[in-house]
């Protein structure tokens, strides 16, 4: 079993970060970072909410393989209702982050509400943390990446 057991709700509108327990019989019925993810989202939504608003959650989620040996162990998905559709979205991505995101300790990240300002996440291991992002507001990629 390759699971961490905990998630971060990440209250954009409160500027909170929260670590939850992760709900393990969700795990076992739901198998994979999609199946685990799309049953958060379902359950913590309204069906009928507009893919645009605050209401609407964006959830970042590792797999049972994320961070192992295994082939393809690097993947993370996004689940989120999507503006295109109004259905449920998925977006698959492979890379450093999910296996860095499972090393950390978190098996998913739900990111809810809406900040009042530009914010960034910051994780190192298990502290997690919003910070300010005002600076970077209007700067390339390469320059936040550096001021970072």
């Amino acid at each position: 079993m390759a699971w961490a057991g905990k998630l971060l709700r990440v209250d954009l509108t409160g500027g909170t970060c929260t670590s939850e327990a992760l709900n393990m019989d969700w795990v076992n019925d739901y198998i994979g970072q999609r199946g685990l993810g799309t049953k958060y989202l379902m359950e913590e939504i309204d069906p009928k909410v507009d893919p645009l608003s605050p209401e609407n959650k964006m959830i970042m989620a590792t797999g049972p393989l994320t961070g192992t040996n295994a082939s393809t162990a690097g993947r993370y998905s996004v689940i989120t209702k999507g503006a295109l559709t109004g259905a449920i979205a998925c977006s698959n991505s492979g890379g450093f982050f999910g296996n860095e995101m499972k090393n950390a300790g978190w098996d998913m990240i739900i990111f809810e509400g809406k900040s009042a300002k530009p914010v960034y996440l910051l994780l190192q291991n298990d502290n997690a943390q919003l910070i300010d992002a005002v600076y970077f507001w209007g700067k390339s990629l390469w320059d936040s990446d550096e001021g970072i």
